[in-house]
């Protein structure tokens, strides 16, 4: 690699730098800080730190490749790594308050979410096998961390258990399909895979690998029947955790599922869309029916999220231009949904400084904060997908392209599953409205009223802001085609 190369690469992956560096930078001054301040000196750094890497990515990125292609910059990376900047900023604005009461109020905490967002950013750019792989473990270890970093907490210790002892066997199973691959090709990089297979043609062998790649990806969404760790993960760890779990690693990983598919294994669709379509329809049946009987929200968002996964895997199946466009505006509208409901689920504090996470916890909430009730409200009518709420026409779009596709079966699932899962956001909506008030939770946070607000906002007003979006969403699936 000659020198103009390597800054050529350099400039292109000016905010990984950012980040990878600030981290470091970031780790220092908590290290030299006094305990009382390092925590909120250094969350206030890194908030700003994914700030400025955003902004750099917005307005000074150009596209290419760099680093001999591993790393590739062009409108679908710089769209999606702009949803994951958003998530993790969102999900790091909503700890500001709750740091201390979750028994998280240790620096580390804001620089291992930094460095899972640089494995993100390098994840959505990933062009090679190699690549990938470095980057999804960057994001996994720092997420091992996360999910237990309330080392005090007996659920916590054991959601992060759970979630390094099957991350590692997701790790291992995609890792073994990448030697497949690389044994029948020949070559790491996507576009060489490619190639090759419209080349050569497809072997026995070398689906096995498409099949490990696709099951160790499946677990980072967690799509059924890699879903196992998520309803405890979610429960277990501590809420600000769990709705950073809930946002940006899912925008990073469908991301990576998105490129390798139609990008490297474009040639072999059929082979890949027969797997994508039962792991959709997997998800979206297990999504509806395991969380009917769930009286933790928490676990009800984690069955919830399982589901949307199974949505969304709807518009990849359709392999289609308008199939990747509808999963870009699924991930979009799903991700801010999701933000919104756990700032009201981390607004459910009682006065006495208890926090509550049963559904049955939210009765009567209609009397004692109007305003939280009815922004929650519509969030769940949107998760449901009621029209003309956002969430509506994330399925929407994903459902036409799947129909354009001729997958008549799987979109008649997605809309059956649809109903059924519309029962128990209904109930949510029936406790707060109808039932009698137990309690009056304690004065909401700022940050977190200004989260579900925005969120909520975002949700009503998508009928007058979904024309710009949709536009900037189908710029960035036409990379593909």
């Amino acid at each position: 690699m000659t020198a103009e190369t390597l800054f050529a690469s350099l400039q292109l992956s000016v905010p990984e730098l950012i980040l990878a560096v600030g981290a470091m930078v970031l780790l220092m001054i908590g290290v030299f800080s006094s305990e009382r301040s390092a925590t909120s000196t250094v969350t206030g750094l890194a908030v700003a730190l994914l700030i400025i890497a955003g902004l750099w990515l917005v307005l000074k990125t150009g596209e290419g490749e760099a680093y001999g292609g591993a790393f590739l910059s062009d409108p679908f990376a710089r769209f999606m790594k702009v949803l994951a900047l958003i998530g993790s900023i969102t999900a790091m604005v909503m700890t500001v308050g709750h740091a201390r009461s979750a028994q998280i109020d240790r620096f580390e905490f804001p620089v291992l979410l930094v460095l899972a967002t640089l494995g993100m950013l390098l994840m959505i750019s990933a062009n090679d096998l190699i690549s990938l792989y470095l980057s999804l473990e960057l994001q996994s270890l720092a997420l091992y961390v996360v999910a237990a970093i309330n080392r005090d907490s007996v659920r916590s210790t054991e959601a992060g258990l759970k979630y390094f002892v099957l991350g590692a066997l997701s790790s291992g199973m995609l890792l073994y399909g990448m030697s497949l691959v690389y044994g029948f090709t020949g070559h790491t990089g996507f576009d060489e895979i490619a190639a090759a297979l419209t080349a050569e043609g497809r072997s026995l062998g070398l689906v096995f690998g498409l099949v490990f790649i696709l099951a160790g990806l499946a677990f980072k969404i967690s799509a059924v029947p890699f879903h196992m760790w998520t309803p405890d993960v979610y429960e277990g760890a501590p809420t600000p955790v769990t709705a950073f779990f809930a946002a940006a690693p899912k925008v990073a990983a469908m991301s990576i599922l998105v490129r390798i598919v139609i990008n490297a294994f474009e040639p072999v669709v059929a082979d890949w869309q027969q797997i994508v379509v039962f792991i959709s329809i997997a998800s979206m049946l297990l999504g509806a029916f395991a969380a009917i009987g769930q009286r933790n929200i928490k676990r009800l968002m984690a069955y919830s999220s399982i589901g949307h996964m199974g949505y969304a895997l709807v518009g990849l199946a359709a392999g289609s231009m308008a199939g990747v466009r509808g999963v870009i505006l699924y991930m979009l509208i799903y991700m801010i949904m999701t933000l919104g409901t756990f700032a009201c689920i981390l607004a459910m504090r009682r006065k006495e400084g208890e926090y509550v996470e049963n559904i049955d916890d939210l009765a009567g909430l209609s009397q004692t904060n109007p305003f939280m009730a009815s922004v929650l409200t519509v969030l769940m009518f949107s998760l449901a997908g009621i029209p003309p709420l956002a969430g509506f026409f994330a399925k929407y779009f994903v459902f036409v392209a799947a129909i354009e596709a001729h997958l008549y079966a799987l979109a008649i699932i997605g809309v059956l599953a649809s109903v059924v899962g519309a029962y128990y956001y209904l109930r949510v909506i029936k406790v707060m409205w109808f039932d009698e008030a137990k309690g009056e939770f304690a004065r909401t946070a700022g940050e977190l009223r200004l989260v579900f607000g925005l969120s909520g906002l975002f949700v009503l007003g998508y009928v007058l802001i979904g024309g710009p979006l949709g536009s900037a969403a189908e710029a960035a699936a036409r990379t593909f085609f």
